[in-house]
């Protein structure tokens, strides 16, 4: 088949414009990061929050260290990820593994009262998108590189999926690890995974030979067909002068590696298990070796670029000065899955009642089902085009729906069918000292884990909590208080609670 004819066919079949290849890159990219930003909402709440609700109640700078290491490894994998897909897989077999293996680290995060197997679904989920991140968008680069005109129109959609994904993990993995326990909630994350996966790989012929390993589509071009734009790169690269890695250029690289990672690795150890890799006797040495890792790539950086000529050192500065920038973007962005998710857990009160609680309940049906139904009719025209070749990949699109509609409805019916209830509990009052040294007064909630002292004075305190039930006046219940602070109550059942 020849190039021009294989791009006819791969644009015969469209839907919005678009290749329908594109809506299947669409919804293996929107499943991918439902299952991703569902288990990150989950991760540090689940670290911090008491046993008593099935968490690791972890103090919150463990918590964090661990989401922080896991953060930074999951940009660094990309790197090698992509050079493995660029070099001997190819796009489609990366992304595929990729897929395969975080479907597999979701899978070990599900099992979340055994800690082996959470650390063990972190360093898969790590591995796993380092296959897979850095080639789908690297998928329609390639599908687009003789349309150009489409290009930004086909990022445009691919990062809809993006944001859809990441809109419904959150709130359902989010609703469901909190309301019916955590292991669900990692559970639906590992499920839309392996539906992710599975669409793509029922649908992946979609594509002809684009994404297939170098040398295999290689060997699949007719012998006289030439690419004009690996032409028009390769005089390019030819009249720009080479600027190879010197010897102290790779000794430096591999210096600031081991240094940076090391400082990653050793942040939660050193926390978590109380084992030090920067410790030498009673000196730590964790601030001078990043320190020192820093400087030296920007040594590295600035002795580089110093060496191109005047445009691409030009275009290299452009480049740094962005990405230095997006280094604080990304920052902020991440605390969302850590310490802004423990402000909200801990300092916001999420309890509603009356009319406020009734106009929370009309905007959450608006903002959730809306959008669920603009792309469940983007998977109508999807389907219409593509049932006849691949009709199984569309089952499993159609099965993936079927549990987001579920669950939509399910979560609707229950925060409407939920009462709010004020429940009065012992209560005494102690003096703390805060991090200025100032005496402050707070109020502790009394339990069979803590006793006053004979002076302190036991009052009764009033709290409101959401529950399904529906108790009787004066009936007991359990209840455990989540913020250790007397703010935040929450209903639990009296296995837990003995």
């Amino acid at each position: 088949m020849s190039k021009q004819s294989h791009e006819n066919h791969f644009f015969e079949s469209q839907v919005l414009g678009h290749p329908s290849g594109l809506f299947v890159l669409f919804f293996t990219e929107m499943w991918e990061r439902f299952s991703f930003y569902g288990m990150r909402a989950l991760l540090v709440l689940f670290l911090v929050s008491a046993l008593g609700i099935g968490g690791w109640d972890w103090p919150r700078e463990n918590a964090l260290a661990l989401y922080g290491t896991y953060l930074a490894l999951l940009y660094l994998t990309p790197i090698i990820g992509g050079q493995l897909a660029d070099r001997y897989l190819g796009y489609r077999k990366a992304i595929i593994i990729g897929a395969l293996i975080m479907t597999l680290g979701h899978a070990s995060m599900a099992i979340e009262s055994n800690k082996f197997f959470l650390y063990l679904g972190l360093f898969l989920l790590v591995i796993g998108t380092g296959f897979f991140k850095p080639n789908m968008t690297s998928f329609i680069s390639i599908l687009y590189k003789d349309h150009p005109e489409k290009k930004d129109g086909a990022y445009t959609i691919f990062y809809m999926g993006v944001n859809a994904g990441a809109f419904l993990g959150i709130m359902l993995c989010g609703y469901l690890g909190e309301t019916v326990g955590w292991s669900w909630g990692f559970g639906l994350a590992g499920i839309f995974m392996l539906l992710g996966l599975l669409q793509f790989w029922l649908a992946h012929g979609i594509f002809g030979d684009v994404g297939l390993a170098p040398k295999k589509q290689l060997e699949e071009k007719s012998e006289g067909e030439t690419d004009v734009e690996t032409l028009k790169s390769t005089k390019e690269h030819d009249e720009e002068k080479p600027n190879p890695f010197t010897l102290i250029d790779k000794i430096v690289m591999v210096l600031v590696g081991l240094g940076g990672l090391t400082w990653v690795i050793n942040d939660p150890l050193s926390k978590i298990a109380n084992i030090n890799l920067l410790k030498f006797g009673d000196t730590d040495l964790s601030g001078p070796t990043i320190t020192a890792a820093l400087l030296l790539f920007v040594f590295l950086l600035i002795s580089r670029v110093v060496r191109f000529s005047r445009i691409v050192r030009d275009r290299m500065l452009a480049v740094m000065v962005i990405a230095s920038l997006i280094i604080f973007f990304w920052a902020a962005f991440e605390q969302a899955g850590g310490s802004m998710s423990i402000f909200a857990k801990d300092y916001t009160s999420r309890v509603l009642s009356g009319n406020y609680a009734m106009a929370f309940g009309i905007i959450d049906i608006i903002i959730t089902v809306v959008p669920v139904a603009i792309i469940s009719y983007v998977l109508f025209l999807l389907f219409k085009q593509t049932y006849k070749n691949y009709l199984a990949s569309n089952l499993v699109l159609g099965f993936s729906f079927l549990i987001i509609w579920g669950l939509i409805i399910w979560k609707i019916y229950a925060n409407f069918n939920t009462y709010s209830y004020e429940i009065s509990y012992p209560a005494y009052e102690i003096t703390q000292i805060d991090k200025d040294g100032n005496e402050v007064k707070a109020t502790v909630a009394l339990n069979a884990l803590n006793a006053p002292d004979e002076e302190a004075v036991i009052k009764e305190e009033t709290a409101v909590i959401r529950a399904l039930e529906d108790f009787q006046s004066e009936q007991p219940v359990h209840i455990i208080d989540l913020d250790k602070k007397g703010n935040n109550f929450k209903l639990i059942d009296e296995a837990k609670a003995g």
